[in-house]
């Protein structure tokens, strides 16, 4: 037994349960990003084999389908018989709500809820306090994250009705993913819906724009007709389609107008997905969460202000067409919308209580659960969730088992079902909606750099061990400029 896996077995008996410790023995600290996994069933982008997969100094320097890689001395050895090993899923939309409200999430907190579901890196959103405008705000938070994250991360400019300069002063910056667009449901100076400043914006600007689209002025006409409603029924009936559709088709022609790269996020609605899949052509990619595949009006009502977000959760069939634009390319990748609140927040009820809910950690495991329920395909999942949002940024070297690539992983459990509780979470809200499902696909080992970030044992804690200390494993994501 190498001393690593003997710190291993340590921590898990240090832990018990996987209670964080004010000063834990962080294991990840003493390795080198050496490792060797041995019998896996890799995942690659041209098939599913057998074999072995070595990691140097934190890249993945040698894939051996049918194996045979012997162990060099240092290296932590993982035996993977049985496991599944996918690279490190990417979560390209999430909200970790750092700096300005850490009682429902920060960076560390979040990326360890990230980790703990096989996500190595994460893209996060501006709407934060402050908000993430400036390159000065997105240089703090950068900084930040380098100090408190144990994955990969990348973060948003929010765009303003008059800070296109500012955008401009990030174009190429390393840890800066893209434009953030509220064409509405926000408040402040994130809000852009007016036609000149979104001129602006496609014309002057230049990387990837993520536009939540929502028409604002049918919003602000539709809102107060519902406000005598108490039935969260009512939240989808309000926010209708159309005020989704409007927006999207809007954001689609500035970005044809200005030859400009156009992401959407979170489709909701088959008449969004539909759409696209005649119009968006080659500037335009979208995304979907994973509670918008996998919930509808039932499940809302029987999970209440859980299941309540921007957009919202729609219908059986919104729910079908998703699927169906998913699997046929209109759709580009899986993602979660992480926006965690607290459940007291949540419990004064419809209408008044806060959209959002937390879902970095269990998107990967309900993802792989619809595959072995037959609905997609491992290989699917991974090139929804890792080469995907990889391919939408030009995020560099991640997504992939490719030689050369960096070493991010996940080995994923796919034998064992098991039922989630919110006691089993590492967001700092303690809660999900998917709380009650039995899932499978859990990850063993999250890996990043080469370095074991989250551990489970086959059997054990479903929460599983934190091993990485913060600021120790992980950096500022490196993007290519997308076509």
């Amino acid at each position: 037994m190498g001393i690593y896996e003997h710190n291993l077995i340590f921590l898990t008996s240090y832990y018990g349960n996987g209670d964080e410790l004010e000063s834990p023995p962080w294991v990840s600290d003493t390795m080198g990003g050496d490792l060797l996994i041995q019998n896996a069933i890799m995942v690659l982008p041209d098939g599913i084999v057998e074999g072995d997969l070595r990691v140097t100094a934190g890249i993945i320097r040698s894939i051996a389908p049918n194996g045979g890689l012997e162990p060099h001395l240092g290296e932590l050895v993982i035996e993977a018989s049985g496991l599944y090993l996918i690279p490190g899923a990417i979560d390209p939309h999430v909200h970790f709500r750092d700096p300005g409200n850490p009682e429902k999430e920060d960076l560390e907190s979040g990326s360890r809820a990230a980790a703990a579901g096989g996500v190595t890196s994460f893209l996060d959103m501006p709407n934060t306090i402050p908000n993430a405008t400036s390159r000065a705000e997105l240089e703090f938070k950068i900084r930040l994250a380098a100090k408190k994250t144990v994955t990969n991360h990348g973060f948003f400019i929010g765009a303003t009705a008059t800070n296109v300069q500012e955008m401009r002063n990030v174009e190429g910056m390393d840890g800066v993913c893209g434009i953030k667009i509220f064409m509405g449901s926000s408040t402040g100076d994130l809000l852009v819906h007016e036609q000149r400043h979104l001129e602006d914006i496609f014309a002057n600007t230049g990387g990837v724009i993520a536009t939540h689209a929502e028409d604002e002025d049918r919003l602000r006409s539709r809102i107060p007709k519902f406000s005598h409603r108490e039935d969260i029924a009512a939240h989808a009936e309000c926010r209708d389609v159309e005020c989704a559709l409007i927006a999207t088709k809007r954001a689609s022609a500035l970005a044809k107008d200005h030859d400009h790269r156009l992401h959407i996020v979170h489709l909701t609605s088959g008449a969004e997905a539909d759409w696209l899949s005649l119009n968006k052509g080659d500037l335009i990619t979208t995304e979907v969460c994973t509670q918008h595949l996998t919930f509808d009006q039932d499940d809302v009502e029987e999970l209440g202000v859980r299941a309540l977000m921007n957009p919202p959760i729609r219908y059986t069939e919104d729910r079908d067409s998703l699927w169906r634009r998913l699997k046929d390319g209109t759709i580009d990748c899986v993602v979660t919308d992480h926006a965690p609140h607290t459940l007291e927040s949540k419990s004064i009820g419809y209408p008044n209580a806060p959209a959002g809910m937390p879902g970095v950690e269990t998107s990967l495991p309900m993802m792989l659960t619809h595959a072995m329920n037959g609905k997609c395909s491992v290989s699917d999942v991974v090139n929804w969730m890792c080469a995907g949002p990889a391919r939408v940024y030009g995020i560099k070297n991640k997504g992939s088992l490719i030689e050369g690539y960096d070493g991010d992983l996940a080995l994923v459990d796919l034998e064992n079902r098991r039922t989630v509780r919110d006691m089993d979470t590492w967001t700092r809200v303690g809660w999900t909606p998917f709380a009650g499902k039995e899932l499978t696909g859990w990850p063993i080992y999250t890996i990043v750099d080469g370095r074991v970030v989250h551990k489970r044992e086959i059997g054990g804690s479903l929460r599983g061990i934190s091993l990485a200390r913060p600021g120790s494993v992980g950096s500022a994501l490196r993007f290519e400029s997308v076509p």
